[in-house]
């Protein structure tokens, strides 16, 4: 076995399934709620580039490069993709990255539980010495998700990338540390277990 095998993951807000073309339709349906593609600051596939996306990612986990995941909200409807990826197996680090979520389920519990579950997995299961989080320096809403994850910035990678507009993206890399996951996972299991204000009715 390789040391990094296609795993489905269970929590109460998510569930985490080993990517595959039957999820097409689904991630369709996921990626229109609120355009994510429009966003010029991420990577995120458009409804009619979905097909060619999941190709892409099986094609890197079957040269063991990624492990792509289909997400799953607690009603079973699919949510999104994220990934294990740039995967290092001589020493054993991960970074969790190519990841979007349909807006519904964006500012819920279920991206807590989604790394939750995807760092318990990458350090205990894994042995991993440190999981890494990379995106955009014009990416607020994903570097304020990765601090409140517990992460600490690296530092930012100038000119590192392209953006789909031709524009030139600044990386921040943050990371969490093997020594630091104890606390990161106290942190994130109190957040997932707090009773949160009950949602305003729309209007």
């Amino acid at each position: 076995m390789s040391w990094l095998e296609p795993v489905t993951l269970r929590g109460r807000n998510a569930t985490l399934e080993p990517l595959a073309q039957k999820h097409l339709a689904g991630l369709v349906e996921a990626v229109n709620d609120g355009e994510l593609w429009k966003l010029w600051y991420t990577s995120v596939p458009t409804p009619d580039g979905m097909a060619a996306e999941i190709d892409r990612r099986l094609g890197l986990q079957a040269n063991g490069a990624m492990l792509p995941f289909t997400v799953f909200d607690a009603a079973g409807r699919c949510a999104g993709m994220t990934t294990f990826m740039n995967v290092d197996r001589a020493f054993k680090r991960v970074e969790i990255g190519s990841t979007w979520y349909a807006k519904r389920v964006q500012r819920t519990p279920l991206n807590t539980e989604c790394k939750l579950m995807l760092m318990t997995h990458a350090f205990e299961k894994l042995n991993c010495i440190a999981v890494e989080y990379r995106t955009g320096f014009f990416n607020h809403q994903s570097r304020r998700a990765i601090e409140r994850l517990g992460a600490k910035l690296d530092g930012v990678l100038r000119n590192h990338q392209r953006y789909a507009n031709g524009t030139l993206r600044d990386t921040c890399v943050y990371s969490i540390i093997e020594s630091e996951w104890p606390t990161v996972k106290a942190h994130l299991t109190f957040q997932l277990e707090k009773p949160r204000p009950p949602s305003l009715p729309a209007g």
